[in-house]
């Protein structure tokens, strides 16, 4: 009696902590998802203010963690101007940051270590700045976060923090600002949306700003030319609002203009701006103060004074008195202008203004560095004293855990006992299972050793390495439903002239695979003989049509002359390849029919030409691709692929086949591959 009640109040006494402990995870759960709507409500009505009252209030009451607390005071501070507090709070989460938090708190460190890093560079602490990026992005990458706005965010921040700092020169700022960028274009290729495109936008707008602030001219264009680019690919979407794309045409317009007249390019330049000046943008009061940083750039000086008229529309922004920096980035810059322009009665009435309200705002500016310091000191104060508390909660969490593992000890040492006896009876019977189980296991292990073996020699007979030479852009992958499969493809280059090829045998599996090896062998003996695609498919069918497995292979294959771009071409009951990419007028190309090689023995095929298909895309695959299944049985359709190759611009033949893979794999929601899949893609510079 006193071994059982031994034995179970501590089971009790744990059931009962359990139980209470998931009544307070569900019940904190719900004031999480209340507190998290609160903030949410007071941001998107820009109460700043309420914001900070509030996130000191949740956490106070335990609704809200020390993470979130930290990012919403920092980011109050931030609106309300008091840069130095918001700093303290972010740097305080930042520093706190545990690899171990969930996703959601995951992305609250990334968030706020990405504004952490953009408030150090709008204060000029680049060397600051980059510390704070450079950790972030590493632990980001180490937790496989590295795929979201935030990491692409402070990737962009490390570049202009290089960019400011010395490391320009060594060409490290501009490969992480294209990393960023081509990191933007995936977002854009796994899921096109307006979201994803004006995230894009947003970024391409801060490097060109931070381009533009540092005078580097080239590179200004350089990001410009692609800023105007990509919103020209946005508003071919049909996704954005005509005003949208108006202002950025607008805006990168404007930075196209100063690129071109700092580079010298003056009637260039002024083309540029004649543009902005044709958009809806031009006549806004942002617009207008937009031009007038150019206008000054260009001495053009009455031009800019007229511009910096629109400064007065701002004047409801100003209600609660200037900054320092309101003086210094709008009122001493339309001074300046009005002054060089020879306006001395504007000049002096903005030079008034700004007398008029600088001691206030220098005033103003004082007491909030006082209540920074102040509320600065007291926080440091109160982590002080709750990191003390904290250890003497963790003392009393060791012991309580100590006393938790004395009792499962105690009571997994009564159980065992109890059970030995049974477990030897089964470890008995289980024996004499298992070494059967071990005889069927072992064949099954030499079957799939073979197969793997079978699939790596198979792997090996189609090429892996593509030719490295100027102009010609190829790339091709093969990936078998099974272990072996009985698709392939193959390219032989003799001298000028490149032969390469796609085929499909009938069936599967490894009497697909030795089809499809004697298949490749056959194409590159015939093809060393210099012989046309027409040839090579007339012998090709004489060779394979006498076997007893009544198996075939559908085959397209190609000649083209690099130097010319001329293409011969004899299509075996094959896929029709696409021509084109993007918007260089993408179709199926149109072919005589042919029957699939091994069919009908004496056959000759016939052949067909192009002129020439330098400067388009050339995409041939196999029935993997067009009749790929998801699990609702929806094949990934020929119109599908189309509509895919028209929207996305060619990047480099590798790129357009690695992101048609992930198309696929997508398309399929993780049902099994019903074929083989293999793509070629081939591009002749014009």
């Amino acid at each position: 009696m006193c071994i059982k009640q031994f034995v179970i109040f501590p089971l009790v006494g744990m059931l009962m902590l359990t139980a209470a402990g998931c009544g307070r995870n569900d019940a904190g759960t719900e004031q999480q998802v209340i507190a998290d709507n609160l903030l949410q409500s007071a941001y998107r009505a820009r109460q700043f203010q309420r914001i900070e009252t509030l996130a000191d209030s949740l956490r106070n009451v335990g609704s809200i963690s020390d993470l979130k607390y930290d990012y919403w005071m920092g980011y109050a501070n931030d609106k309300l101007m008091r840069k130095r507090l918001a700093e303290f709070y972010w740097t305080t989460g930042v520093s706190t940051f545990d690899p171990g938090y969930n996703k959601e708190e995951t992305e609250v460190y990334a968030e706020m270590a990405s504004r952490l890093a953009g408030l150090k560079c709008t204060m000029g602490e680049y060397e600051e700045a980059l510390k704070v990026a450079d950790k972030a992005v590493a632990e980001l990458q180490q937790m496989g976060c590295d795929t979201t706005s935030n990491f692409t965010n402070l990737l962009i921040y490390i570049g202009f923090c290089q960019s400011h700092i010395g490391q320009q020169d060594e060409g490290t700022a501009a490969e992480t600002l294209e990393k960023a960028f081509q990191q933007h274009l995936g977002f854009i290729r796994r899921q096109e949306s307006g979201e994803a495109y004006r995230l894009a936008i947003i970024g391409l707008t801060n490097i060109c700003y931070n381009y533009s602030n540092l005078d580097d001219y080239e590179n200004l264009l350089f990001w410009a030319n692609r800023y105007d680019s990509l919103v020209n690919c946005y508003g071919r979407t049909g996704l954005a609002a005509d005003v949208y794309i108006d202002k950025q045409h607008g805006r990168s317009s404007v930075f196209r203009a100063k690129a071109l007249d700092g580079l010298g390019r003056k009637a260039d330049a002024d083309s540029a701006f004649a543009e902005f000046r044709r958009t809806r943008f031009s006549e806004t009061p942002d617009g207008a103060i937009l031009a007038a940083g150019y206008q000054m750039s260009a001495n053009k000086w009455q031009d800019a004074a007229e511009s910096w008229n629109y400064l007065d529309e701002f004047s409801d922004q100003f209600s609660e008195g200037y900054s320092l920096e309101d003086i210094q980035l709008t009122f001493l810059m339309k001074y300046e202008s009005n002054l060089k322009a020879g306006r001395m009665d504007s000049a002096m009435a903005t030079a008034m203004e700004i007398l008029s309200n600088l001691d206030s705002t220098i005033n103003v500016t004082r007491r909030t560095s006082v209540i920074e310091q102040e509320t600065i000191r007291r926080k440091e104060a109160e982590m002080t004293a709750e990191k003390a508390q904290m250890e003497r909660r963790r003392w009393l969490d060791r012991v309580a855990v100590m006393t938790a593992i004395i009792c499962a000890l105690l009571i997994y040492i009564f159980v065992h006992n109890r059970m030995s006896a049974r477990l030897k009876k089964s470890h008995e019977e289980l024996s004499v299972a298992y070494d059967r189980l071990e005889e069927t296991t072992a064949a099954k292990e030499r079957i799939v050793s073979e197969l793997r073996i079978a699939r790596n020699i198979q792997m090996s007979m189609v090429p892996g390495v593509f030719p490295d030479m100027g102009g010609l852009d190829l790339y091709a992958s093969m990936t078998p439903a099974k272990e072996v499969g009985g698709d392939l493809y193959n390219y032989l280059l003799l001298g000028d002239k490149l032969y390469f090829c796609v085929g499909d045998v009938s069936g599967k599996g490894v009497p697909a695979s030795l089809f499809m090896a004697q298949t490749t062998s056959l194409f590159l003996t015939l093809a060393k003989q210099g012989k046309s695609p027409a040839e090579i498919c007339t012998c090709m069918n004489d060779a394979l049509s006498d076997n007893r497995t009544n198996m075939f292979v559908t085959f397209w294959l190609g000649l083209v002359d690099l130097n010319t771009g001329h293409l011969s071409y004899c299509n075996a009951g094959h896929n029709p390849p696409v021509v084109g990419c993007g918007d260089d007028g993408v179709a199926f190309l149109t072919m005589r029919p042919n029957l699939p090689i091994g069919i009908l023995p004496g056959m000759e095929y016939q052949g067909e030409e192009l002129e020439s298909i330098k400067g388009r895309s050339l995409f041939i695959y196999t029935d993997g691709l067009n009749e790929a299944e998801n699990k609702e049985k929806e094949q990934f359709s020929d119109k599908r692929l189309l509509d895919i190759l028209r929207r996305t611009p060619f990047g480099s033949s590798r790129q357009m086949i690695e992101m048609l893979s992930a198309q696929v794999e997508t398309f399929r929601q993780g049902a099994e591959p019903n074929d083989d899949l293999t793509m070629m893609y081939l591009r002749i510079a014009p």
